[in-house]
């Protein structure tokens, strides 16, 4: 059975991660500011804070810029169910808008969404393919969109308009051009779980890249402070002589990251462009060219003049097919020992959200990508006779199908 999304896993990252365990810091500690470092000079924004996982990078941030009950949220229909529960946890509302062809969100749709109730919008980059993000910020750079926003923290005051907070769980490696995911938006997330192209098991990090007059500097003190329950001293400054005193300054939460998480993803990240993300673009490249000859095959965008994607996963669609066709070819593909996903089932299906009020016919290619989708697997031990492998019995499944 070819599976469909195992970790990485080597000597590198088991030295990596013994060696932490053997230096007596597990916690946060030097390993994690050094993560940090690695990551600002990686993707080029002004600086970067680690933290537990990619959730609460976003419910973090949201709480920092003060979102709450009255607030919305724009928000794709078409992501992981993270991108909005963490809106919920806020008190503030999810307003959930279209995405395009290429599964990101449509920038129409969010103009269409926004009111004076507007506070942020997090695009999210779909399958490690990077969002428009300079038609977002013309948006919320507009002067009739800016008008309309109420301020009612410090921190809105000092944006003057709408937050943008890029999902790019899927993206780190990702290009815009010319610049990377990371420095992209105002705030962006990583999300580093086992399934992620550069792993900690859990973890992740928020890129912060606001612009004047906020200090970043700054903020990744406040956001130290909000990580640790309040706590302004962690484990390693109170290690130093006469350090141990610390003060709680607010009900804050448990979001920090280890240094034994770090060491895996240090290790990772020294090789993430000359290793990693080779590998994987030569997965995309061979399914690419397999599957381009079928005419039932709808292939992924994921290199244009502008946007690179991080080859996350890739987001085959089958032409002409229903829902449950979808379903029946994934068995088929399922029998022949590969095993595949679907990326997403958009929210607004999913009971919660459902039971909320959203409908499906709302997003109608939100849906129509979802129900023609199957992700196949990519990873950095897929050789090339296994992507082979996969896409015979990708071929095979449909044609018993499709006729």
């Amino acid at each position: 059975m070819i599976p469909f999304s195992p970790p990485r896993m080597d000597k590198k990252i088991a030295d990596a991660v013994v060696e932490a365990l053997y230096s007596g810091w597990i916690t946060t500690g030097p390993r994690t500011k050094q993560f940090e470092k690695m990551l600002t000079a990686y993707g080029g924004q002004k600086v970067t804070f680690c933290v537990s996982s990619g959730s609460a990078g976003l419910e973090l941030m949201l709480r920092w810029f003060g979102i709450g009950k009255g607030d919305e949220v724009i928000v794709p229909a078409y992501t992981y169910c993270a991108t909005a529960n963490v809106v919920v946890h806020c008190g503030a509302t999810v307003v959930f808008v279209d995405v395009g062809k290429d599964f990101d969100i449509a920038v129409d749709a969010i103009e269409k969404a926004i009111t004076p109730h507007t506070k942020v919008i997090i695009p999210v980059d779909i399958a490690g393919f990077p969002c428009d993000y300079d038609a977002i910020h013309a948006l919320v750079q507009r002067v009739d969109i800016r008008e309309q926003f109420r301020p009612a923290t410090r921190e809105q005051e000092l944006m003057g308009r709408i937050l943008v907070l890029s999902d790019a769980a899927h993206s780190i490696g990702g290009w815009y051009n010319g610049k990377r995911t990371g420095s992209l938006t105002d705030l962006t997330v990583y999300s580093f779980h086992a399934v992620k192209n550069l792993t900690t098991a859990e973890g992740g990090a928020v890129c912060i890249n606001l612009p004047l007059p906020f200090d970043n500097d700054a903020i990744y003190k406040e956001l130290y402070i909000k990580s640790l329950h309040g706590q302004t001293k962690d484990a390693l400054a109170k290690t130093q002589i006469g350090n141990w005193r610390y003060d709680i300054v607010e009900p804050g939460y448990k979001y920090n990251m280890t240094d034994i998480q770090a060491a895996m993803g240090m290790a990772e990240l020294e090789r993430y462009d000359s290793d990693m993300l080779v590998r994987r673009k030569a997965i995309f490249d061979r399914y690419a060219e397999a599957f381009f000859s079928y005419s039932w095959a709808q292939l992924p965008l994921y290199e244009t003049s502008t946007r690179v994607s991080s080859y996350h996963v890739f987001l085959l669609r089958i032409n002409g097919i229903t829902e449950e066709q979808r379903d029946e070819i994934i068995r088929g593909i399922f029998i022949r020992e590969v095993a595949v996903n679907v990326h997403f089932v958009p929210l607004p299906m999913m009971t919660y959200y459902k039971d909320a009020g959203y409908r499906m016919p709302d997003y109608p290619v939100s849906y129509d990508n979802y129900s023609r989708e199957i992700t196949l697997p990519v990873y950095y031990d897929l050789t090339d006779e296994m992507v082979d492998e996969v896409v015979r019995a990708v071929v095979g499944a449909v044609e018993e199908v499709v006729r």
